[in-house]
């Protein structure tokens, strides 16, 4: 085993910092040396404009692709469902590790809201406020950015009712409070949960060594999700819900297009084998744009231009 050291790129929040941790553990558990690297993303610095204003696609990654392109860095490390489609030039998915509990979480001040006309709910995310419209349609629903650490701040200093996190990002930094309720009716971000690690495409040292964290059953079922969404959405941040699950060694798929208010719901839902798994995003997808989901697409994107 080569004693070069593996420069691990990571946002510097509690979370991101967490996983590279992790990263870099299992690395040194095969022989391998590393080094974290943390750096601030744009999508931290900017906490007052919400997200989809902000051009989304990659916010989150753009800072880490570049220095691993510029080579600052060896590999990067991301939450998989911040991470485009597309990756950028050079640049290739080297391993998904196995996925953590792909649940939205509800953390709130009380129950009782939930049986109340008038409640607000807190998210940044689109997905997440429409499928709360969808199913509480009087309620309102507030933006919030941040950091887990922040989000959570937020959420005590103001007067909202609750509002909602991806269930793995609380479990990893230890931030799950009693008062959490498990959204099961809501359909998680295309790769939710899961983590994912990049390098350099000619970078075979890397390559190798993270081919031992790969988890093949997660890769297959972010790879159908993120196909599912790419189909649908082409750069465009939708309200998008997509997961693929292995049970009883079959794949189940269910995905859903929402829109913006939550008013409108076309969903899909397949249950196929392993060996017919390999078009199921795209075809998904496309059962959605069949069903009404091209012209919900439309305007979507009119709205978010």
């Amino acid at each position: 085993m080569s004693n070069k050291q593996i420069k691990i790129g990571t946002r510097d929040s509690e979370l991101a910092l967490w996983q590279a941790k992790k990263v870099a553990k299992e690395l040194q558990s095969f022989g391998y040396s590393t080094v974290l690297l943390p750096v601030k993303s744009t999508g931290d610095l900017n906490l007052d404009e919400p997200l989809y204003e902000m051009g989304i696609t990659g916010i989150f990654t753009k800072t880490l692709d570049v220095a691993l392109i510029k080579g600052e860095i060896d590999i990067a490390v991301h939450s998989m469902k911040d991470v485009p489609t597309h990756l950028p030039k050079g640049v290739v998915e080297a391993a998904v590790l196995p996925r953590a509990d792909v649940s939205d979480l509800l953390i709130h001040k009380g129950e009782d809201f939930l049986n109340q006309e008038q409640a607000t709910i807190a998210t940044g995310s689109l997905r997440r406020k429409a499928q709360w419209l969808n199913k509480y349609p009087s309620h309102q629903v507030v933006n919030l950015r941040g950091n887990v650490n922040t989000r959570m701040q937020k959420l005590q200093d103001n007067n909202w009712n609750g509002a909602i996190f991806a269930a793995a990002g609380l479990e990893r930094i230890n931030l799950k409070p009693e008062n959490n309720l498990v959204l099961d009716w809501m359909i998680p971000a295309p790769a939710q949960g899961a983590m994912l690690v990049v390098c350099m495409e000619n970078n075979d040292y890397c390559k190798a060594a993270l081919a031992n964290l790969n988890h093949a059953e997660t890769e297959t079922c972010v790879h159908i999700e993120r196909e599912f969404l790419q189909t649908l959405e082409g750069g465009c941040t939708a309200p998008i819900g997509a997961l693929a699950e292995f049970k009883d060694e079959k794949i189940h798929f269910k995905g859903a297009l929402f829109s913006l208010d939550g008013k409108q719901k076309i969903e899909v839902e397949k249950m196929v084998t392993p060996t017919e798994a390999a078009q199921l995003g795209k075809n998904c997808a496309n059962e959605i744009l069949a069903n009404g989901g091209k012209k919900l697409m439309k305007e979507i994107k009119k709205v978010l231009k």
